[in-house]
């Protein structure tokens, strides 16, 4: 007996320090850990999930690759959402558009804007109307007066190209979003839903990412007999991708131009490489800096998006 309670025993301790063991290297970014911390990339959800999810999964891969971490992408449910997560740490690095970039460097002290798209440098937004509402393509600005008194739709109300520069542009050519039909905007709450809501009619006019746009109509998601494009606006800059300041911290020496670097590597000579630029609707990422979206910055204050 003795000798079968000191096998038992032994045996207890060897199964403790087995659970223990397997406890501790699951910690990962514990200093005792043998794992690295995971890089949480998030984005605005301007489009469907459906095709956010592939986009994201597609890049989580190749960022994992390149940058030898583990890498995972974390949906939110808004705008507003994805900045607060980017301020409290639940998100690393996050794909935003113009102005809810600039709320989240100004919420979070020592974020760094590392790229941006081909397109981003000069980026546009489109007005389209559905076919019933009588308008036709406006030649110049100025004739944005032709929706006072219209049920214009924008789509997230913290959107750079779907809300923010289309507002901008029209203040700019006298018209106030108190002027139009109700006395305020509607907000449909993505690109994708703003060309819905024109197309069904329920608004007359619509503004979103011509990007978006262009999407939607190769894809026969957007039907040109029944909405279409009636003015474009001057270009700006938008999207881009924003790191939190403490990547080095955790990651290594480094790592956040590390990021930068594996996010100007994709190209479309690999198979996802193609994946992920066809998906973000360019043929590359370029560099990018916090001061390229000081006249974002100025727009915010000006129509109040940003204190």
């Amino acid at each position: 007996m003795p000798t079968q309670k000191l096998q038992l025993s032994l045996a207890a301790r060897l199964l403790t320090g087995i659970v223990v063991a397997t406890a501790v290297a699951s910690c990962g970014s514990g200093p005792l850990g043998t794992e690295s911390p995971v890089l949480h990339i998030g984005a605005i959800p301007d489009q469907n999930p459906e095709k956010l999810n592939r986009l994201y999964s597609s890049l989580s891969a190749e960022l994992s690759d390149q940058l030898k971490v583990p890498v995972e992408y974390v949906p939110v449910s808004n705008y507003p959402a994805a900045v607060t997560a980017f301020r409290t740490g639940s998100l690393d690095l996050v794909w935003f558009g113009g102005l809810t970039g600039v709320q989240a460097r100004l919420q979070t002290p020592g974020a760094k804007v590392l790229a941006q798209r081909d397109i981003d440098a000069k980026f546009t937004s489109v007005f389209i109307a559905n076919g019933a509402s009588g308008l036709r393509p406006f030649s110049t600005g100025d004739q944005l007066t032709n929706l006072k008194g219209r049920r214009l739709s924008f789509g997230s109300e913290s959107s750079t190209s779907g809300r923010l520069m289309p507002q901008y542009f029209m203040s700019q050519n006298g018209v106030g979003t108190d002027e139009l039909a109700g006395g305020a905007p509607g907000f449909s709450g993505s690109h994708d839903a703003t060309i819905a809501v024109v197309q069904s009619g329920a608004y007359e006019v619509g503004a979103l990412n011509e990007q978006v746009w262009k999407s939607n109509v190769e894809d026969g998601r957007a039907d040109p007999n029944k909405v279409s494009v009636i003015w474009r606006t001057p270009p700006y800059v938008d999207y881009h991708w924003v790191a939190r300041p403490d990547l080095d911290e955790r990651f290594g020496n480094g790592f956040t131009n590390k990021v930068q670097t594996a996010l100007l590597a994709i190209t479309a000579d690999t198979p996802r490489g193609e994946t992920i630029l066809e998906l973000f609707g360019a043929a590359e990422f370029i560099p990018a800096q916090n001061s390229d979206y000081d006249k974002i910055e100025a727009v915010g204050r000006q129509l109040g998006k940003i204190r």
